[in-house]
């Protein structure tokens, strides 16, 4: 059997029109497809954008609906947010289901979690696990959020760490903008000249 490598993009914060649609372009370009894991009121806000995502076959995941610190808030807070959150995706995807046959039935798939910052309490944690979500992090960190790190630097970053299994996180956010429209490509590139295949989650 041959040897088959595979590696997980992983999107957080959007979708939003400064940055989604140009990532949505690249990965089309190189048929592609990543994991999204969507903020409940960027969901409501920028619709159309998020039902390119799902259009296009890529996985959604929950992100909370105001991309919320587990710190910050109560148990029942942070599961309000999820909620929250969940139901923007079960409607906006319903409708695309009804309109669209191509549309992945991400309701028959196993619900996906992100927490906002990577961190949530013990509490939180083992009741979104109670649930039925599957907690989704990352072992590669592209730092696109961060101005101080170039694509160069996170290209980098990817080379180095990255291995069969990985999950690579990078955001669809205005703080990450153009950095990671720009490393995006050449990311793509590299992991397919080292042999990996890119899925979703």
């Amino acid at each position: 059997m041959p040897d088959r490598r595979v590696v997980y993009l992983t999107f957080d914060d959007g979708s939003i029109p400064e940055v989604t649609p140009a990532i949505l372009d690249v990965l089309k370009q190189y048929n592609v497809k990543a994991t999204f894991f969507v903020v409940g009121e960027n969901i409501e806000k920028y619709a159309h954008i998020y039902a390119r995502v799902v259009e296009e076959g890529h996985r959604v995941g929950n992100h909370t609906y105001h991309h919320v610190k587990g710190s910050k808030c109560s148990l029942d807070e942070y599961l309000r947010e999820v909620e929250a959150c969940e139901e923007a995706i079960r409607i906006q995807n319903s409708g695309f289901r009804s309109q669209n046959s191509d549309v992945r039935d991400q309701k028959s798939e196993v619900r996906l979690f992100r927490p906002p910052y990577g961190k949530m309490t013990g509490r939180q944690k083992r009741a979104i696990l109670e649930r039925g979500y599957k907690i989704v992090l990352w072992d590669v960190l592209t730092h696109d959020y961060n101005a101080h790190y170039s694509p160069e630097k996170m290209l980098s970053i990817v080379q180095r760490y990255t291995r069969d299994g990985s999950i690579i996180n990078f955001h669809d956010s205005v703080k990450s903008g153009q950095r990671t429209i720009e490393v995006l490509p050449k990311v793509i590139e590299w992991l397919q000249e080292e042999g990996y295949q890119i899925e979703v989650l």
